[in-house]
Parts: C-alpha cells; sequence; structure tokens
C-alpha cells in the first residue's frame, strides 16, 4: 500500500470511506447494515495496508459510526486512524457541538479521534460554523487542545468563494480540507481552482468522490477504449485513481466502497504508483470534456455586469452543467441558500446577458432549464430531516437494548 506523510502520520493513500456500507439482503434502509461483511472489509483493509476509516454522524441513519467503531475495537487503537465528523451542514434549530460530540466518541468506542472534521461547509451551512451563539470552531480547537482531536480539518462542497472565505475565517486552525476532486471535477466544480487555492495556503488536501460515486467506473465503451489503447487492461476507476496519484498535495484517496470486491480491487491500483505522463492526462481532461457535454461557459462575468436582477449568472450556468451530467443533492442544497430574488426563476429574460456573452450562450433558456430542474433534484431540508429522525429512533433502540 502507498503511503503519505502527514505530521507524525504514515497515512495510507486510501481510505476507507463509510457512507456506502454494504446492507443486509433484501433492505433499503440506511440503518440495516451487513455487520458480518462490514468486518470482512476491514480485515481486508487492515491486512492490505489500509489506516485511515472515516465516518460521520449522519451516514447511514447514524448507525455508520456505530458499526465501523465496533469493527475496528478489534484491533489494537494504535493500527488505525479514526475520523469523524460535526454535522453543523444539517438543517437544525439549534447547534451543541458537546453534545454531539461525546456521542460521537461513546458510538465509535473511542476517548478521542485522530482526525476530526467540520462537515460539509457550504454557502448555508458557513453562517452555522461561524454563528457565535453555537462557538462551534472555538469548541473544536479547545478539544483538540485537550489531545481529544489529533488533527482538526473541514469538508467543503461549497463554491471556490466559499472556500476561500471560510479559510479567511478560521484557516489558521485547520490541518486539512476535503474537497470533491476527480478529473471530471476538475473543471465541472473547479476542483483544480480548489486545489491550487489550499496548496497556496499550505493545507493538505483530502479526496472525497475519486470515482464520482462510480459513474467514472462505467465509462462508455469507446471512452474506455482509448483509454486502454494506453494502458492495456486498464479499468475506468484505474484512471480516475492515478491522476489522484499525480497531484502531491493528495495526502487522502477516500473511497466509499461497499463491498469486499470494490475494495480488492482499489486496493490493487494502490499497490505500486502509477501516476499519469502528461500525454495522459490531456486524453482524460478530452474524454471528461465529451461526458459533460456542457454549456462552454468561461465564467468571464460579462453577463453579470448588466443583468437587472444581479444574478450569479456564471455559478448557474457552471449548476446547470452538473445538474446535465448528474443531479445530485448538493446542486440544489447550495440554492436552497439563495433568496427568491437571487434564483434561476428571477430571471426576466430580458436578453442582455445573451447580446455580450462571448460565447453565445442562450442564457435565459439555460436559466429557465435549471429553474425547472431545481425542484425535482433531492430535498436537503427533507433528507436532513429523515435522517435525523432515523437516527433517534436508532439511539432510543441502543438505549433499551
Amino acid at each position: 500500500m502507498l503511503t503519505n506523510d502527514f505530521q507524525e502520520c504514515k497515512l495510507s493513500r486510501l481510505g476507507f470511506g463509510t457512507m456506502r456500507l454494504p446492507l443486509l439482503e433484501g433492505e433499503t434502509a440506511a440503518s440495516a447494515i451487513d455487520v458480518a461483511q462490514v468486518d470482512a472489509m476491514v480485515d481486508y483493509a487492515m491486512e492490505h495496508g489500509i489506516n485511515y476509516f472515516d465516518t460521520a454522524y449522519p451516514y447511514h441513519g447514524g448507525m455508520s459510526e456505530t458499526v465501523i467503531g465496533a469493527s475496528l475495537a478489534r484491533y489494537p487503537r494504535d493500527h488505525y486512524y479514526l475520523a469523524n465528523k460535526y454535522p453543523g451542514h444539517q438543517i437544525s434549530d439549534t447547534y451543541y457541538p458537546a453534545e454531539i460530540f461525546e456521542e460521537q466518541l461513546t458510538k465509535c468506542g473511542v476517548d478521542s479521534f485522530d482526525f476530526y472534521l467540520l462537515h460539509n461547509v457550504y454557502e448555508n451551512s458557513i453562517e452555522v460554523y461561524r454563528d457565535e451563539r453555537w462557538k462551534i470552531v472555538e469548541y473544536f480547537v479547545e478539544q483538540k487542545r485537550q489531545g481529544r482531536i489529533q488533527h482538526l480539518g473541514f469538508s467543503c462542497h461549497g463554491e471556490l468563494p466559499i472556500l476561500k472565505e471560510f479559510l479567511d475565517y478560521c484557516g489558521d486552525e485547520m490541518e486539512f480540507c476535503q474537497i470533491q476532486l476527480n478529473y471530471l471535477d476538475w473543471t465541472l466544480q473547479q476542483a483544480k481552482e480548489k486545489y491550487e487555492l489550499l496548496t497556496q495556503r499550505n493545507i493538505p488536501v483530502w479526496v472525497m468522490e475519486p470515482i464520482r460515486g462510480g459513474r467514472l467506473a462505467g465509462l462508455p465503451e469507446a471512452e474506455l477504449a482509448t483509454l486502454q489503447g494506453l494502458r492495456p487492461g486498464s479499468t475506468g476507476a484505474e484512471w480516475a485513481l492515478w491522476f489522484l496519484q499525480g497531484l502531491p498535495n493528495v495526502k487522502m484517496i477516500l473511497s466509499g466502497m461497499s463491498n469486499l470486491e470494490q475494495m480488492k480491487q482499489n486496493i490493487a491500483t494502490f499497490e505500486t504508483a502509477k501516476p499519469l505522463t502528461a500525454a495522459e492526462q490531456e486524453t482524460l481532461f478530452a474524454i471528461a470534456d465529451r461526458l459533460k457535454d456542457s454549456i462552454p461557459c468561461t465564467a468571464c462575468r460579462y453577463c453579470c455586469d448588466g443583468c437587472p436582477q444581479g444574478l450569479d449568472i456564471p455559478m448557474m450556468i457552471a449548476a446547470y452543467n452538473e445538474v446535465r451530467f448528474q443531479p445530485n443533492l448538493y446542486t440544489r442544497m447550495k440554492f436552497d441558500a439563495l433568496p427568491a430574488e437571487k434564483q434561476p426563476s428571477a430571471c426576466i429574460a430580458c436578453g442582455k446577458c445573451s447580446r455580450t456573452c462571448p460565447q453565445g450562450i442562450d442564457v435565459p433558456a439555460a436559466l429557465k432549464a435549471l429553474a425547472d430542474a431545481l425542484p425535482t433534484l433531492p430535498d436537503w431540508a427533507a433528507i436532513c430531516k429523515i435522517r435525523a429522525e432515523e437516527a433517534r429512533r436508532n439511539r432510543e433502540q441502543q438505549g433499551g437494548a
């Protein structure tokens, strides 16, 4: 297993993300985790060099922490690194970090976390993390001082300006940052700019969604054939992971592996370093461009200057490109944070934007299509309520056991 040095830690480059653990056969509830299969995956991971395990408060209706904690408890505590996250991104009336943190320690069966993250800093949650009523950052900085957290960081699904804003707010206290990074999102979600910003700030990068939820593992036959012409017998997943091996500030690559076979394949990819050549990388980026089939907005912002509604048109077109490729809850989540007058539906189709666009984009049509698509995307607020209720039931069941 390839490793990276991070301060005093020698981390496996591949980490086990526990957001998509295997479920019992025939079960659909997120909390119905197949514990026996998880134990087998943890055993294989430990035997083959993975030493970083990542969980979070809302994963699997609150059961991910309990299951992975119990599985890891079969090993000496100094044989693995355990990462957890504070759910300040979840929609709630109150936020009490001490209460959640103590519960997490109990559920995981540990007295400290090796790595701890402020979960999902984005357009809406950044205000929660900065709210003086909750003192979230201050609380976790103190837990680190007490040795109950060894390394403190954060994850971010927000746009580039939000990442900058949060780094300006408390970047001096953050030791690492976890972002969505893969060769497709290198341009689709400005991952390149985010990576470069973090590198400039001397903050190591943790990667989530390296294979885009499995989407990059199932490439069209013609695209995969192109890549196999360069590296015979290779898979789409290998190319996604090889791309990340070539980024020196990436210290951890998390994969949400759902079965043992996925784990075996990913571990095999990390037995030796095989970063891409410059020519191979260009080929991969060309494939990414074809996969996206995106509106060619260059974010020059000429369209914004004359918009009577003051809309952030480049951000909206980027979001529409995202929806066209792969609808997800994070896109809607960003728009839930905007007031009605700044939503794509506020566009009055005056056409000033299109007349000034160097690319000739029909901006009003794109904004209307985005406005029509948003209600069909997963509802973040509803998901939070469902997860919170499922977690509450699980806590009650555990308490009564």
